[in-house]
């Protein structure tokens, strides 16, 4: 796969050029971490880190001074107690992630309380962009920073469920509508009215159009475009398959209190069955050949930087 990458990701690898970042793999420092039972975890996370630094040496373009800093840092929190960096992957934990955050900083005793809506709306946590360029260059240079991906086709049909599968008064309107006109012959006054009943292949039509009736969103950008991870050297890299313990190591690596572990529930929709390899194999038989093969290759770029197996 790597071979082709060259000449198959011409286009996507152009966002990076004219952007200049280090690449230096820092050693995670563990000093704080405590008993010996991380050591598989650790060695895990090792090896996610060589594999997306060699990635990105091997095909990364680094000739001019950085251009669009704050666009780069716009969807990473800041936790200033114990200097974290959490780049938000929606989709892979990042509510979870956030009332963890939350209790870093003090702004929670638990993070079992703390409601979806809070977390989301409360605008209790500052991004990367709200400092001036040296507060988000000292950031950048010295606080810990990680990263939670998970594989993107499972990323992609849990969005598709969250947003369109249950009444939602943002996407129905904002992106169904849109989505049910231009994709849907014989749509009925009903389905252009409220936006509700997307169906997968219509939502995928409107992913790989080029020419979409609306724009995109983060719950299924790709992440080499949200958290850029060939230009911010993130030293953590945690999956979404392994979510808990990854998590609950990063928290040691930083000197976390004890008693705070990462939270183990839903954090909507707990009734539904969690988007697994099963579940999400039977929304890709609603698409042909060709859509699930455009598809994969819309993420291809978040396939190969965290060495996801093609589905």
């Amino acid at each position: 796969q790597l071979s082709d990458l060259q000449k198959m990701t011409e286009s996507p690898l152009s966002q990076f050029r004219g952007v200049y970042l280090p690449l230096v793999l820092h050693p995670l420092n563990k000093t704080l971490v405590k008993g010996g039972k991380w050591k598989d975890v650790d060695s895990t996370q090792e090896k996610r880190r060589s594999f997306l630094h060699d990635f990105c040496k091997k095909y990364n373009s680094r000739k001019k001074l950085p251009t669009h800093l704050v666009h780069l840092v716009s969807r990473i929190y800041v936790e200033d107690r114990h200097k974290v960096l959490y780049c938000e992957v929606p989709k892979a934990g990042c509510s979870n992630w956030k009332r963890v955050l939350m209790v870093l900083n003090g702004l929670a005793a638990s993070a079992n309380n703390i409601s979806h809506d809070d977390v989301h709306y409360g605008k209790h946590l500052r991004k990367l962009d709200s400092y001036d360029l040296k507060g988000i260059d000292t950031r950048l240079n010295t606080y810990t920073k990680t990263i939670f991906v998970r594989d993107p086709m499972e990323r992609l049909v849990s969005a598709f469920r969250d947003k369109f599968e249950h009444p939602n008064s943002y996407y129905h309107p904002v992106f169904g509508k849109a989505i049910i006109k231009k994709y849907r012959h014989n749509a009925t006054d009903e389905a252009l009215k409220t936006g509700s009943g997307v169906k997968f292949r219509e939502f995928i039509q409107y992913l790989l159009d080029s020419h979409r009736p609306v724009g995109m969103d983060i719950h299924w950008e790709q992440v080499s475009k949200l958290c850029y991870p060939c230009l911010i050297n993130y030293d953590f890299i945690g999956k979404f398959e392994t979510l808990e313990e990854d998590a609950n190591y990063f928290l040691q690596l930083v000197g976390a209190p004890a008693e705070l572990k990462f939270p183990k529930f839903k954090d909507r929709h707990s009734s539904d069955e969690r988007t697994s390899a099963e579940v999400v194999r039977q929304y890709l038989k609603e698409l042909s050949k060709e859509e699930r093969q455009m598809t994969y290759d819309f993420y291809y770029l978040d396939y190969l930087m965290f060495n996801y197996t093609s589905p």
